[in-house]
């Protein structure tokens, strides 16, 4: 029962943290952050964020994995955001 928990977790891990990897790679390829929004970048990332938080709280390495590699997803996504901007 315990690893069916565990490959859960690591799936939906999986499924979320890759999650924002096509909408980078469309940013990057055509370099118009025109429809992403920078307040939904920030409160994702600071979601995130704590979700690792909570993971070492708790000792989950799906939970802290996951959303690391997340993290910087979307650190990336943000660093497009502010250097491909045109306001």
């Amino acid at each position: 029962m315990v690893m069916t928990e565990n490959l859960l977790g690591i799936i939906a891990g999986i499924l979320t943290s890759v999650s924002m990897i096509p909408q980078l790679i469309k940013v990057i390829r055509e370099k118009n952050v025109e429809d992403i929004s920078l307040l939904m970048l920030l409160v994702l990332i600071s979601g995130l964020s704590l979700w690792v938080w909570y993971g070492f709280m708790k000792d989950e390495l799906p939970i802290i994995l996951s959303n690391s590699f997340a993290v910087l997803v979307n650190i990336s996504l943000l660093v497009c955001y502010i250097i491909y901007n045109k306001k």
